[in-house]
């Protein structure tokens, strides 16, 4: 049984504020699919971010629901219209699965990602030769060409921290994602020099939680809190698993994983202690 596609975050706000009209107007789902030409189940596609609008549909609706305010259509329709807008990952279609390009969506338009990994250096982090041979672990049986596609991808996500207003980014390192020497000692030395350049607090901080802090919060796995500008918009959860990519939106579970971020980030190192440390195995690895 095929599965609806996950709402985009523009599709999310979209369906957010036309359902808060909707109902401020005390229109039924009912009434206002007629309008579109549809049922209520359109709305509710809609409304819930799965299915896209067009500005005819966007202008019947706020019709019906007595929206005269100018700015407020044509913020809705310039969203409508990004909703559909292809992203850079559009021309690696044919390699990406979809579960992945929606990754991509909800990280390119994020304001804040909060990130753990206790085992591996993040891709947004990733040096090309480190990210090369992590690409080569997973995909065993891609050919050098596809590997290549792959890293190519992941070289391009990075543009997101250097581009005029980019995302807070809060990444938290287990020390273990330090010693876990992928693609020999060169290779992993040059990854945790570039992680020392990139530190740049606040902007971009990266703290280490050391293994003398024992337990910690994080030791079920690495996830992501997607944060956006916009009020309207829901934080995410991003889980990996080894089929794939899970996501979270509900307020409790949300809050769960804030909370343990927040545990993790008081068992980190402060910034000054972290990058002694990762300065430390760094040259550990080339001595």
């Amino acid at each position: 049984m095929g599965s609806h596609p996950r709402p985009t975050v523009r599709r999310r706000r979209l369906g957010s504020e036309l359902k808060r009209l909707r109902e401020a107007a005390g229109i039924k789902m009912e009434q206002a699919g007629e309008a579109i030409d549809g049922d209520k189940s359109k709305i509710s596609r809609q409304e819930n971010g799965r299915q896209g609008i067009s500005r005819l549909e966007i202008n019947a609706l706020l019709k019906l629901y007595g929206v005269e305010d100018e700015r407020l259509k044509i913020a809705l329709t310039t969203l409508a219209r990004e909703g559909r807008r292809k992203g850079w990952w559009a021309q690696y279609g044919d390699i990406l699965p979809e579960r992945f390009q929606e990754h991509l969506s909800i990280e390119s338009d994020a304001a804040r990602m909060l990130v753990f990994q206790p085992l591996l250096v993040p891709g947004l982090l990733q040096t090309r030769e480190y990210a090369q041979e992590s690409i080569r672990g997973v995909e065993k049986s891609a050919s050098e060409e596809q590997v290549e596609s792959y890293l190519s991808v992941r070289m391009a996500r990075q543009e997101i921290l250097h581009k005029d207003n980019p995302p807070q980014v809060v990444c938290l390192l287990d020390e273990a994602a330090l010693r876990r020497s992928i693609g020999g000692p060169g290779v992993m030395a040059a990854q945790l020099r570039k992680l020392i350049e990139l530190n740049a607090p606040p902007r971009l901080s990266i703290q280490v939680i050391p293994f003398s802090q024992g337990w910690h919060a994080g030791l079920d796995g690495a996830f992501t809190i997607f944060s956006y500008p916009d009020p309207m918009d829901l934080d995410v959860v991003s889980l990996g698993y080894l089929d794939g990519l899970l996501y979270l939106e509900e307020d409790d579970a949300v809050e769960r994983y804030k909370l343990a971020f927040d545990q993790l980030r008081a068992s980190a190192l402060p910034s000054r202690q972290s990058m002694a440390l990762i300065s430390q195995v760094a040259s550990d690895l080339i001595s």
